[in-house]
């Protein structure tokens, strides 16, 4: 589907499906390659924040592979693959390993995640060039009617 020549009436028949899935690729794609120029990628970035007490994980203990997939299952992707990821991970010295396999964020992988994390508003800004806030908060409000009306849950 294109929207070239399309009217506003023919574009609001189209399938919501199509152009949400054209939107998440896009913009998982985009902001891949915009972590990956800095040297990480997303589902490292993930693990981080996972492991962190500062920030998604409720009390900083560590997890296994396991556990994190479980913990990520609403975001992974399916290519991803946490083992190889928190491997570097390792070899950085950001995450070490226990006996009973539960990864551990180190204090440099806590630096690495503060430092990685201030990328999050440059990808942000790219992707809301010329989008104001007001059309943005509509967009996210009909995406979340959209789902109520599919019977998901929508927060």
């Amino acid at each position: 589907m294109t929207t070239q020549h399309i009217s506003d009436a023919e574009l609001a028949g189209q399938p919501a499906a199509y152009w949400t899935g054209v939107a998440y690729e896009a913009l998982i794609a985009f902001t891949r390659a915009r972590q990956a120029e800095k040297g990480y990628t997303q589902p490292q970035f993930w693990l981080l924040r996972n492991l962190s007490a500062n920030d998604i994980s409720p009390d900083g203990e560590g997890m296994t592979l396991p556990e994190l997939q479980v913990a990520m299952t609403s975001y992974i992707r399916p290519e991803d693959d946490l083992a190889a990821e928190a491997e570097v991970l390792m070899e950085r010295g950001w995450l070490t390993q226990d006996t009973e396999h539960r990864l551990w964020l180190t204090e440099e992988g806590e630096n690495a995640r503060v430092d990685l994390a201030r990328n999050a508003p440059a990808i942000r800004a790219a992707l809301h060039d010329g989008i104001d806030d007001a059309d943005y908060v509509t967009t996210v409000k009909v995406l979340q009617r959209l789902i109520r009306n599919a019977g998901g849950t929508a927060s």
